[in-house]
């Protein structure tokens, strides 16, 4: 057999088990993706509130510097969602209006040069629709009681995920160190090693990426308020929570917004909207993420776009959300094991600030002559 064969089988068999290993991993996650869901909504919540508790408990016990901590960010979250609510509630009546308005602008911008399209085809588009409503009514009730069953089991994730958070950050340290003291003794330092690495990522991750999607929402929100659009306060906290998925989220909230400027505002409006996904996508793409994710994650855009396609066949939106900061606590435990850390964040040493310079004229010139000097001396003279 000739080595290239033989080396070629030993990659492939090392290859099969790897991908097998791979397959039963997400296997299993995917019959228990509920409790993989929580455990990472409760790492996501420890690291943002992190920081606050571990201030808050210089000056109180740490029990009490958590609950505060929580219970503060609980009355926020619920604070926006009832401030959205109620923009939405108080302008029901003027969208009922403006949308009904904007359908017949639609229409007849429809029935236009270059479309032409029949205005008979589209009252029988809404006849039809109105038809199909009609006959799937009960399709459409058990849908309704099978999507109320799901709210179920997302309040149930939502409260693992909060048990989760406190437990980690109350004791999350010890926790980690009593995982490690269970493993073997060979193995218990490279993990310690490879853990620390990647927590340190996933938590610049969470930061970052909270901090570039307050970002999106801010200029998105304050751009539909300037163009008159309606919804912007809850378009512009669909765009915070769509910029969670990299590459894609963005441009998804934004085209919502496109068609509730082209049905309120018109055509004219929602080409703007259309522009400013353009915009927002080179700020995001060019400036925010070079500068606030660099520090924290160092992945090609073309892996990126891989991991959240990928993620988002695996597990949907809860994929494509996981996807990104899952490689990238992979990648840097890789790093960390392999002793690469990154050029921004590693130290020189003492010899190496000694070496740069020009050659023959620095420290470490001198110490080798002086050591060859020495040398020459322990030489016995011939």
């Amino acid at each position: 057999m000739s080595p290239a064969l033989r080396a070629a089988a030993a990659y492939s068999w090392r290859v099969l088990v790897v991908g097998a290993l791979v397959y039963a991993v997400f296997s299993i996650l995917g019959r228990f993706h509920e409790i993989a869901v929580a455990v990472f909504l409760g790492l996501v919540v420890t690291a943002m509130l992190r920081p606050m508790t571990d201030l808050l408990a210089r000056r109180m016990p740490r029990a009490i510097a958590v609950a505060v901590s929580l219970l503060g960010s609980i009355v926020v979250l619920l604070g926006v969602l009832a401030f959205v609510g109620e923009t939405v509630a108080g302008e029901r009546a003027v969208l009922q209006e403006e949308f009904g308005a904007g359908i017949g602008r639609i229409e007849h911008w429809l029935e236009q040069p270059p479309f032409r399209l029949n205005p008979e085809a589209l009252t029988d588009l809404q006849s039809r629709i109105g038809q199909f409503l009609s006959s799937h009514r009960s399709t459409l009730i058990s849908t309704a009681l099978s999507g109320a069953g799901r709210l179920v089991q997302v309040l149930t994730v939502l409260a693992l995920a909060l048990f989760c958070s406190i437990f980690f950050l109350q004791s999350g340290d010890r926790q980690w160190k009593w995982f490690c003291s269970q493993l073997p003794a060979g193995a218990r330092d490279r993990v310690a090693l490879a853990g620390r690495a990647g927590w340190r990522t996933f938590t610049g991750y969470t930061h970052g990426i909270v901090l570039v999607a307050a970002t999106n929402a801010i200029l998105v929100g304050v751009a539909l308020f300037a163009l008159g659009v309606p919804l912007a306060v809850p378009l512009a906290l669909l765009e915070f929570f769509a910029a969670f998925i990299p590459l894609i989220g963005s441009p998804i909230a934004l085209a919502v917004a496109a068609v509730v400027a082209l049905a309120s505002e018109g055509p004219v409006i929602a080409a703007v909207v259309v522009a400013l996904i353009v915009i927002i996508g080179q700020i995001e793409g060019h400036l925010l993420h070079p500068l606030v994710m660099s520090w924290a994650v160092r992945l090609h855009p073309v892996v990126v776009a891989l991991s959240v396609v990928g993620g988002a066949i695996a597990a949907g939106v809860v994929g494509a959300v996981v996807a990104v900061p899952l490689v990238s606590v992979l990648w840097a435990a890789r790093q960390a094991l392999r002793g690469e850390q990154p050029k921004a964040q590693q130290p020189r040493t003492r010899m190496q600030r000694k070496k740069k310079g020009p050659a023959g004229d620095g420290p470490a010139d001198e110490a080798g002559n002086a050591s060859g000097m020495s040398k020459a001396r322990a030489t016995p003279e011939g």
